[in-house]
C-alpha cells in the first residue's frame, strides 16, 4: 500500500508542475484532465501526508521517552505517543478506503425512473411522494434536477416519472437508490383501517455522454406529437412532444416536459443513452458475480431494499438492517443517514474482500 501511496504522491507533484507549464494552459483539453486528476488525487495525498507526520511524531516521543527522566514530562509524551499512534490507525483505515477502486461513473449526472409496482392509486401515490423525496434532498445537496416524463393520476399521485439530477458526484450517492421501495399504510380510501403494502421501483442510472454509447441513426424510430395531460391540461397546439423507439433492444422514451421540440428531443436521446449505458454498466456486474457480492445489495431493480412503515413511523433499510425512526423527515428528504450508511457498509465490504485476497 505504501509503496503505491509514494507512487501516487510523486504523479502528484508531476501534475502540479505540469499545471504551472504555459503550453499546457492553453490546452484546455489537457488542462481539464490534469485538473480532474489532481482533484481525485488531492484527499489521497493529503492524508498520506498527515500519516507521515503522525509517523514522525511517535518515532519522536519514543525518543524523547528514552531521555526523559521527568515523570510529568514522561506522562506527557506518553499522552501525545498515544493520540498519535490513534490517529495512524484512523488515517490507515482512510488510506484504505481511498484507495479502494472507483467506480468510474461516480462522478456522473444520473437519470432517475421511478415507476408504480403493486397497490394501484396507493403504488401511484407513494411514488409521487418518493419523487418529491428526491427533489428535496437534491435541493438540500444543490442540484439540479429536470423532469424528462411523467404520467400522473388525477389524485396526485404518478404511474411513472423520469428526472435527471445533474450535481457532482450526483451517481455515487444515488446509485444505493435503485431497487424495490415498499410503503406500510392505511390508505385514504380504506374505510376499514386495514394497513396495506405497496411498492415501486427505483431505477437510477448514469448519464452517459455521446462518448460512452454510440447510437446509429438506422436503429432509431423518432415520432413527434402533440403533449398531453390529465384533463387536457398541459396539451401543445404543437408537435412538441418526441418518442424514441430503439429497434435493437426494443426501448421506448418518451419526453414532453419542454415547450420546444428540439429540446424534448434532446433530453429524450439523454435518457436513451442513459438506458442503453446502464444496460451495458449490468452486463459488465454480471459477469464480475464475485464483485458484486461485494457491494451492498445486488443492484437488482427486483430487489427490495427499503420498507417505509408510516403507522410506527419508521424507515428500515434491509439490506444494512437500518431502522430510523423519523419517517416524516425522510420523506421530506433528509436520506444522507441512509446514503452514508450505505456508503460506509459498502465500503466495509470491500476493504473485507480485499484483505481476504490479500
Amino acid at each position: 500500500m505504501f509503496d503505491r501511496l509514494e507512487d501516487l504522491v510523486r504523479r502528484f507533484e508531476e501534475i502540479m508542475n505540469e499545471l504551472n507549464e504555459p503550453d499546457v494552459a492553453g490546452d484546455q483539453a489537457r488542462f481539464r484532465m490534469l485538473m480532474k486528476e489532481q482533484s481525485d488525487l488531492t484527499p489521497i495525498v493529503e492524508a498520506y501526508k498527515e500519516y507521515r507526520k503522525c509517523s514522525r511524531d511517535v518515532e519522536d516521543s519514543l525518543a524523547m521517552l528514552d531521555e526523559e527522566n521527568d515523570e510529568e514530562m514522561r506522562d506527557m509524551l506518553k499522552e501525545e505517543l498515544s493520540g498519535a499512534k490513534k490517529r495512524i490507525e484512523e488515517l490507515e483505515q482512510k488510506l484504505k478506503i481511498l484507495l479502494l477502486p472507483k467506480d468510474p461513473n461516480d462522478d456522473k449526472n444520473v437519470v432517475v425512473e421511478i415507476r408504480a409496482g403493486a397497490g394501484g392509486d396507493e403504488a401511484a401515490l407513494f411514488a409521487a411522494e418518493i419523487y418529491r423525496m428526491y427533489i428535496h434532498y437534491a435541493e438540500s445537496r444543490r442540484w439540479k434536477t429536470e423532469t424528462v416524463e411523467a404520467e400522473e393520476i388525477g389524485i396526485g399521485g404518478m404511474k411513472s416519472v423520469t428526472f435527471m439530477i445533474n450535481g457532482v458526484g450526483a451517481y455515487s450517492v444515488m446509485k444505493y437508490e435503485s431497487g424495490v421501495h415498499r410503503v406500510q399504510r392505511v390508505p385514504e380510501t380504506e374505510s376499514g383501517g386495514r394497513i396495506h403494502t405497496s411498492t415501486i421501483t427505483v431505477a437510477v442510472m448514469p448519464e452517459a455522454e455521446e462518448v460512452d454509447v454510440q447510437i446509429e441513426e438506422k436503429d432509431i424510430r423518432i415520432d413527434v406529437m402533440r403533449a398531453s395531460g390529465n384533463g387536457g391540461q398541459c396539451v401543445n397546439t404543437t408537435d412538441s412532444a418526441v418518442r424514441l423507439t430503439h429497434y435493437p433492444t426494443g426501448i421506448v422514451v418518451y419526453s414532453q416536459t419542454e415547450k420546444s421540440q428540439l429540446q424534448n428531443k434532446a433530453k429524450a436521446f439523454a435518457l436513451l443513452r442513459a438506458k442503453l449505458y446502464d444496460m451495458e454498466c449490468q452486463k459488465a456486474h454480471d459477469a464480475e458475480a464475485e464483485a458484486r457480492r461485494s457491494q451492498i445489495g445486488t443492484g437488482d431493480r427486483s430487489e427490495k431494499i427499503r420498507t417505509y412503515n408510516f403507522p410506527q413511523g419508521r424507515v428500515t433499510d434491509h439490506r444494512i438492517n437500518l431502522t430510523l425512526y423519523k419517517l416524516d423527515k425522510v420523506m421530506n428528504g433528509d436520506i444522507q443517514e441512509i446514503i452514508d450508511a450505505c456508503i460506509a457498509a459498502d465500503q466495509a465490504a470491500k476493504l473485507s474482500r480485499l484483505s481476504e485476497a490479500g
